[in-house]
This record gives structure tokens, C-alpha cells and sequence, in this order.
């Protein structure tokens, strides 16, 4: 939910949250649910791995489709014997597919560095001259690797992943649970932000929503840390709310180009 309101009209505009925001939880798999069961605390594990169809958290002994050689690690960009790519293995999490500590505060330069070097291996062009099982595991496996770096990047969308695997999601209405002081704090800055006459008026605002955001990602990492899931989700609601004035100040911004 999103809110405004104007001094000359004094009407509250409310829209609502969908999909088309790009703000709403992103999907871990296609065509599977893999909701993990709650858990009391949020364990941090390096190289958690959700198997596909199931959520266990125990190694899958896979083979490989060409030589039949069994595959060391879980997922399998590639056969360690014959070198083919592999299928991509669905049910795997995005930490484990980016080799990426499973935390909130997550190091984002090596998950780049990771992103850029599956990128180049498992990049389509790589594969025109192959076969077409094998240009098929490419587009796959890259746009695999593609989802799950989008989702990690940015705070907003790795903290709703998080909660996604830990069984707990966004539902729709729950904005309108928000403290309605929020909510008034919201509207006040909003109208600021349409209201700003220069661009340093429309960055200080920026600066003041950048400042939030940081001390939020600050607060949901020890509440995730403590096992506090619910305290988790609020705060990622508010984090919704900001990173929402942030691309709005960007555009007001644009306006003064």
C-alpha cells in the first residue's frame, strides 16, 4: 500500500502493492513449492541446499546425464569427468547457487564476483555450436543464475526470500497493519518529495530516505540473527515503504535534468 496526499485537495490516494512493482516476494522455483517449514530460529549456513521436490537440506547423489558419473557437489554447473553442463537443480537456493553465505548482510561484492563468473561460463553463446540438449541447460542454468543474483542484490528482495524460506510471506493486506503514525510520517514525506522546488531539497530528502535504509537492513540482520521472524517481516514492510520514496525521489530528480 502506498499513500499520498495533496494540500490543495487534501485526498488520500491509496494504491495497492502488486505484483507489477517488482515489490512483492520473488519466487525461489518454478513450479514447486518448496516452503520450508517454520523454525523457531534462522540458522546461518554457508551452503544450505533446499533439494528439488523435497526440503531436505541433505546432499542429493546426482549423475551426470552424458558419462553417468556421479557429481561431486550439489548444484552441478558442470560434470567434473566429461565437462558437459548440467540441468539447472531447481530446488537449490540462491545462496548455494551463488556460493554465498546464507545471512542477511551478505557480502555483495563476492556475490557479483560469482554472478560475473558463472555468467561467463554458462552464457548461451558459449553453447551455439553444441547440442540442442545442451544449448537447453545454458538458457537455463543462465537464467537461473540471472534470478537468483536479482533476488540476493538487493536487501529488500533477499530479506523477503529469506522469510519465503523460512515459510513466512508478504500477504496481501498486510500494509494495513502499519502503525498509523507510520503511515502519517509516510504521507508527510511523500508530499515533500512532490512539493520539492530544487534538487538539493529533493536530495536531502534522498539522503534522509538512504540514512533509514541503512539502519533498517541494520535492524532486520539481528532480528534475523535472533530467530525473530515476525520482528523481521515488519521491519522488511517498512523497508517496502522507503525503498518506494527512494525511486520516487530518483524520479523527482530526473525532473530537474
Amino acid at each position: 500500500m502506498f499513500l499520498r496526499i495533496g494540500r490543495s485537495s487534501r485526498a488520500v490516494l491509496l494504491c495497492r502493492c502488486s505484483a507489477a512493482s517488482g515489490l512483492c516476494v520473488p519466487k525461489a522455483t518454478r513450479n514447486v513449492n518448496l516452503t520450508a517449514p517454520k523454525r523457531r530460529e534462522l540458522s546461518y549456513h554457508p551452503n544450505e541446499v533446499f533439494l528439488f521436490r523435497t526440503c531436505s537440506t541433505s546432499q542429493a547423489k546426482l549423475n551426470c546425464w552424458n558419462c553417468k558419473h556421479l557429481l561431486d557437489n550439489v548444484p552441478a554447473f558442470f560434470c567434473n569427468s566429461c565437462k558437459v553442463i548440467q540441468p539447472p537443480e531447481e530446488g537449490a537456493s540462491y545462496f548455494k547457487i551463488l556460493d554465498c553465505d546464507y545471512t542477511f548482510s551478505l557480502d555483495t561484492q563476492k556475490l557479483q564476483k560469482r554472478y560475473l563468473e558463472l555468467q561467463r561460463s554458462l552464457h548461451p553463446d558459449n553453447y551455439s555450436q553444441r547440442s540442442v540438449r545442451e544449448r537447453e541447460f545454458s538458457e537455463s542454468q543462465s537464467a537461473l543464475v540471472n534470478r537468483a543474483y536479482r533476488t540476493l542484490l538487493k536487501p529488500l528482495s533477499r530479506g523477503l526470500y529469506m522469510l519465503q524460506l523460512e515459510g513466512m510471506h508478504l500477504e496481501e493486506g498486510t500494509d494495513s497493519a502499519a502503525d498509523p503514525a507510520f503511515l502519517m510520517q509516510l504521507m508527510e514525506i511523500n508530499e515533500a518529495v512532490d512539493e520539492a522546488q530544487t534538487p538539493e531539497e529533493a536530495e536531502k530528502i534522498g539522503r534522509d530516505t538512504r540514512g533509514k535504509l541503512t539502519d533498517l537492513t541494520e535492524q532486520i540482520d539481528a532480528a534475523l540473527h535472533r530467530g525473530e521472524l515476525h520482528a523481521a517481516k515488519a521491519l522488511l514492510v517498512q523497508m517496502k515503504y522507503y525503498t518506494n520514496i527512494e525511486e520516487k525521489v530518483k524520479e523527482k530528480l530526473s525532473e530537474f535534468m
